[in-house]
């Protein structure tokens, strides 16, 4: 009796210092973002002349080069609806055919709370979007932070430590370089269509990877491997 009350105490210690870590790890990548969106706020000077003379640049190079029905294939392709389709029917494989639930169910949850977290953050900032001209098309909603990059960020991010134990090595780095390009790919779209000012792109992508890391840190841990189905003790 004496031995599993020492073992339950001993997990939920691991548990809460494991949660702690975690909280720690988003608090540390949301500190820049709301900088960020204090900035933007409070329409500090500097942010918001860059922004709009960034923003200008690459729609006019948008223009000039024909590039809008490319961009806009892009920006269809990668909306978070798309994306999450996409990623809930991996996870569901991961979990009907590779039997690994906990990690499963860690990938498809975090998703969907940072999607909803990127959902609450627009109306508190309450940023216009660029002022673009035609042929460029207006993005409606709010502009900050970007929910494409934030999303496709978090989304990328979250498959390859989901689908980590079941790649070779080759496949591994494959799907580490997917998770970068693609992520700054979808980026550079919101801000060369005009969707996006840069603060707006930056804060997306160090939200999405707060949120992914936050989560892994907290609920799964580096120690996780292809038998456990659940969050493994840290080491």
């Amino acid at each position: 009796m004496t031995t599993r009350r020492a073992d339950a105490t001993a997990v939920v210690r691991a548990r809460s210092w494991r949660l702690f870590r975690g909280v720690l790890a988003m608090l540390v990548f949301a500190l820049p973002v709301v900088l960020l969106g204090l900035a933007v706020r409070q329409q500090f000077d500097p942010l918001i002349r860059a922004d709009d003379a960034l923003s200008r640049a690459a729609t006019g190079f948008t223009v000039r080069h024909g590039l809008v029905p490319l961009l806009t294939v892009i920006q269809t392709v990668s909306l978070p609806i798309f994306v999450y389709l996409v990623a809930t029917g991996v996870a569901i494989w991961v979990w009907r055919v590779k039997k690994l639930k906990g990690r499963a169910l860690w990938a498809f949850v975090t998703m969907m709370v940072g999607w909803a977290i990127g959902g609450i953050s627009k109306p508190i900032a309450q940023r216009a979007r660029p002022a673009v001209d035609d042929p460029v098309p207006h993005a409606e909603g709010y502009s900050f932070p970007s929910g494409h990059t934030l999303n496709i960020t978090l989304a990328a991010g979250v498959l390859v430590f989901l689908l980590w134990p079941l790649l070779s090595a080759a496949g591994r780095r494959i799907a580490v370089a997917l998770a970068i390009v693609v992520p700054v790919i979808v980026g550079l779209d919101r801000l060369f269509i005009g969707a996006h000012f840069p603060s707006d792109i930056l804060a997306g992508h160090i939200l999405g990877l707060g949120i992914m890391f936050a989560s892994w840190i907290g609920f799964i841990g580096k120690t996780a491997s292809t038998s456990s189905p659940g969050p493994s003790h840290p080491a």
